[in-house]
């Protein structure tokens, strides 16, 4: 069959050097008579090629192509039938009244058709036909989707799924039709719905599991907004649940493994964030565990790795079934499975997946690829400090067998190693410098450097050793970005050395061998060589001999460098330290929105220049903090196949509008605000989302001090779900109160929260804006918001609100949503818990460089100091990260991580309202059983504030 390889390869280069203009003169053999099917055939493939190509076809060309196609349609060729289908559907996107065709594919969907036309002629359908329309074919959707030919069934289900999200409430009215489809029962060709069919043929039982499949999906889609009809289908199908009268008044079964995986899904998703229905969890994952399929147990005991909170011990049965899957299968599909989803769970609990490390020594030899990379690096997280030499000798021999997308997955590994036992740091340096020099792209040689430079931080003994390493990369680099990050390390470290020297040589070599973006690196490198602390008289004088040389580049920004370095050189330390060696930078999210703001501000030139004093510091360290939980958390999606998405927002502006913004902050995304570096970008999100209020955009003038996290003033399994998000400018203060409707049958209109302060706070905080929510629909969550003014600058009252949640309430249809007509409803109102503003709320927290110097230069004068007994505190940890949350000012390196259970110290910075400057120093003692004992210190240039501050932990 070699002349059959021969023509293909011939007809794939002529399909891919197919010209546009020319298959659109061909198009005109459609208008001949008599029809050529199979020379019709072959030129409807071209022109699904070029659409699937990407090639741009204008709407003339497409409307006047659509038109000839259907002419098609006289032709009885299934073949050529099943063509014009799938170039109708691709076309439609593109030509104008496309609606015309479909009166012959209506006529393609009556009963008496063939199979083939009808399930193709809905799937060609329900691509074109507006929502508006819908009602016309409902009934013939509807037959198909209990039509006993599973083709047609599924065709239904699959473009019902499909015109669901423009056609949400006729499609609802469908859920009898999809409930029997996944029940397992079909009507006959000749139903009710076009007065045919016995009793005895009125219901046979599907034998396609794939629509029970599409069906089990479709009936999400339906009900998915509603948690206890999602819950009762979970437990319908997985046996837990009583008779139910709308699956068929019996238990059903699931006889298609892909269904019963996504039920695993959707038990998960239902069930994981309710701790009451969690046991209940655990049992259907353990039982699922146990099912006849590879696939299904799989997928429960990866739902159960995944689950938060989830303990060791429960773990357990799990662990058991991906340890069988590694050990018996003989299917690489399952393999892989397993080993993905302990690798991932090796980041977490390493110690639960160390019994499955026999198994996975013998996968390192796989004939897999992809199963041997995540063996080892899954060895390489849950392996003891003995077995490090092995694994180490192990990976070399296939690094150069597998692709870059592994490669960078075994460099984190190994990354992730040497911290976790620095003292084989010369094992892995080893390894590390020898990947380098093998071929590989970009992204896999930055991850080899950065594991390399992690070394060189954390191991002091190994920090020359990996600065060599570095230096000789350097000479060899083919990626400019590459050779910069290695130049601006060894400026950072290189000083600290002690022989500085020997890295001066390979910088400078970079001045006169590289381009002009390396050179200028190169000669900021140099600068902080000469202006180090630990630099000598005639390592400086060396440095500045080099730097004049550079004064005769031919590019400008290489010798501007090179002058401001030399200018540098003649100052003192202090100046030095500032413009050469910060350790801080600004938070750019803050600093990229402030700038946008200032630039479309018609009135900023009168205002006068930009100030930067009100943008946020952070240290370096946190910048790069932040930067490898987003690398790790990007690894973890690459590991476990998930995607990382922005943090979802309330869906709603006030008065009921839907927000558009994406990234819209604050709806529950704690975990995103957890570090440091995400709460001012989240504060950004929120000032957008501030300013975008025509009642709240005057704040905006001001700056934003700071938001704070989101606090929940109901249990999440209420009526009506609340959380509230406090905003402090230099005079207002924004409470943003996020409400859910979990009432399917209640429409709520003008919502808003009342407050009532719980202390005498007149002529302090005066109540200027409340933005109701004007209508709020049932689980579309909408936002709601109360603003004080801060009438008393002098006074900082630290205050609790009574909150009581107002609103009218109207019955609603709960398919549709919209409330009954002449329905004038009723007032009600729900208590909340109360809420408070407190000293740490004033506070931006910000980084300052020389914490010491600004302590000492405050004196005694401006400082305030307490102890507290806090025995309520079980670890220090513990509370030095309560208390950082109450000052609400930045820690600085070390400060939430102590070194010891019994003592710490930690320092903290920030600036009151934007504007005066605070460092606080805390001393804690803990003893079992006593609890922490607490002094903390607090300098500001105002006494006041630093009493205030104190105040915060009282």
């Amino acid at each position: 069959m070699s002349w059959k390889k021969d023509e293909d390869t011939d007809e794939l280069g002529a399909l891919m050097n197919l010209d546009q203009s020319t298959v659109m003169q061909e198009a005109r053999v459609f208008n001949e008579t008599p029809i050529r099917p199979r020379h019709s055939r072959l030129l409807l493939a071209k022109i699904i090629f070029l659409l699937y190509r990407g090639d741009k076809m204008s709407t003339t060309e497409a409307t006047d192509l659509f038109f000839s196609i259907t002419k098609l349609f006289q032709c009885k060729d299934m073949s050529l039938r099943q063509m014009v289908y799938l170039t109708i559907k691709e076309l439609s996107t593109v030509s104008e009244d496309v609606i015309m065709v479909t009166s012959s594919l209506m006529k393609d969907m009556q009963p008496k058709s063939e199979i083939t036309y009808r399930a193709n002629a809905i799937r060609a359908l329900c691509k074109i036909v507006d929502p508006s329309m819908l009602p016309g074919i409902e009934r013939f959707l509807k037959s198909a989707i209990v039509e006993k030919s599973p083709s047609i069934a599924s065709a239904a289900l699959v473009s019902s799924f499909h015109l669901f999200k423009d056609a949400k409430d006729a499609v609802r009215r469908w859920s009898n039709e999809v409930s029997e489809a996944l029940n397992g029962k079909a009507l006959s060709q000749g139903s009710s719905f076009f007065g045919g069919g016995s009793s005895a043929q009125n219901q046979v039982v599907s034998n396609s599991k794939i629509v029970q499949y599409h069906a089990l999906g479709l009936m999400y889609a339906i009900r998915q907004h509603d948690r206890m009809a999602v819950l009762k289908l979970v437990q319908s199908f997985s046996g837990q649940g009583k008779s139910s009268s709308w699956m068929g008044g019996s238990n059903p079964t699931l006889r298609s493994d892909m269904a019963q995986v996504m039920l695993v899904r959707y038990a998960v998703r239902v069930m994981e964030n309710d701790s009451s229905l969690l046991p209940q969890l655990y049992t259907l994952l353990e039982e699922w565990m146990g099912h006849r399929s590879d696939m299904v147990s799989i997928e429960a005991a990866r739902a159960m790795c995944q689950l938060r909170d989830v303990t060791a011990k429960q773990l357990t049965p799990a662990v058991n079934v991906l340890q069988q899957a590694l050990s018996a299968s003989q299917k690489p599909t399952l393999r892989f499975a397993a080993i993905r989803t302990l690798n991932a769970l090796a980041r977490t609990h390493p110690e639960a997946v160390q019994p499955c490390n026999v198994d996975m020594e013998g996968l390192i030899t796989d004939s897999n690829r992809s199963v041997a990379t995540f063996a080892i690096t899954t060895l390489l997280k849950t392996g003891n400090e003995a077995s490090v030499d092995r694994l180490m000798k192990q990976m070399q021999g296939f690094m150069a067998e597998i692709s870059d997308e592994f490669k960078i997955i075994v460099a984190e590994a190994v990354r992730s190693l040497c911290r976790k036992f620095p003292s084989k740091h010369s094992v892995f340096l080893g390894f590390l410098s020898g990947v380098l020099r093998d071929e590989g792209g970009f992204e896999f040689k930055r991850a080899a450097i950065e594991a390399i430079m992690d070394l060189a931080k954390n191991v002091p003994e190994c920090k020359e050793a990996a600065l060599a390493h570095l230096c000789e990369f350097i000479e060899d680099c083919e990626f400019t970005k590459l050779s910069v990050r290695v130049l601006h390390f060894l400026g950072e470290e290189g000083p600290l050395t002690a022989r500085p020297t020997i890295y001066i040589r390979h910088i400078y070599n970079r001045v006169v061998l590289e381009n002009s973006v390396v050179r200028a690196a190169a000669v900021s490198a140099l600068a902080k060589f000469g202006v180090s602390p630990m630099a000598d008289a005639s390592l400086q004088r060396s440095v500045n001999v080099l730097l004049k040389r550079c004064l005769d580049d031919r590019d400008d920004e290489v010798r501007d460098r090179a002058a401001w370095a030399l200018r540098m050189s003649g100052c003192n330390q202090t100046l030095r330290d500032k413009y050469v060696r910060d350790d801080s930078t600004f938070a750019l999210a803050v600093l990229e929105r402030k700038l946008v703001e200032y630039c479309a501000d018609p009135d900023a030139s009168s205002k006068g220049s930009f100030n930067f004093e009100s943008i946020p510091r952070i240290s370096r360290a946190q910048e790069e903090e932040s930067r490898t939980r987003a690398r790790m958390e990007n690894m973890d999606a690459v590991l476990t196949g998930t995607t990382i998405s922005a943090p979802s927002g309330s869906g709603r502006q006030a008065g009921g509008t839907e927000s558009t913004e994406p990234g819209t902050p604050g709806i529950g995304s704690g975990a995103a605000a957890s570090g440091f570096m995400d709460s001012f970008e989240q504060q950004v999100q929120y000032a957008s989302q501030l300013n975008a209020i025509p009642e709240l955009a005057v704040f905006g003038e001001q700056p934003l001090v700071s938001s704070a996290k989101p606090v929940e003033l109901t249990e999440s399994e209420t009526e009506y779900v609340v959380r509230c998000v406090k905003h402090v400018y230099e005079s207002h203060i924004v409470f943003q109160f996020d409400v859910t409707n979990t009432i399917p049958e209640q429409v709520l209109e003008q919502v808003e929260v009342a407050m009532e302060p719980e202390e005498d706070i007149e002529g302090v905080l005066q109540p200027v804006v409340v933005v109701p929510i004007a209508e709020l629909k049932y689980d579309q969550p909408g936002t709601t918001y109360v603003a004080f003014e801060h009438t008393d600058p002098e006074t900082f009252p630290a205050v609790s609100f009574a909150c009581t949640l107002k609103f009218i309430v109207k019955e609603c249809d709960p398919a549709t949503g919209e409330p009954e007509e002449g329905d004038d409803g009723f007032e009600d109102e729900y208590s909340l818990e109360a809420t408070d503003i407190s000293a740490g709320d004033y506070m931006q927290a910000t980084y300052i460089p020389d914490s010491h110097t600004l302590w000492e230069s405050l004196g005694v004068d401006g400082e305030a100091v307490e102890t507290f007994a806090l025995a309520s505190f079980d670890s220090i940890e513990e509370c030095v990260s309560k208390v950082c949350d109450l000052l609400g000012m930045c820690p600085l390196e070390g400060a939430l991580k102590p070194k010891s259970k019994a003592a710490h110290q930690a320092v903290f910075t920030g600036r009151w309202l934007g504007r005066t400057r605070a460092v606080a120093r805390t001393r804690m003692t803990y003893q079992k059983g006593a609890g922490v004992t607490m002094e903390l210190a607090v300098r500001s240039e105002d006494r006041n504030i630093s009493e205030l501050v104190v105040s915060a932990i009282a």
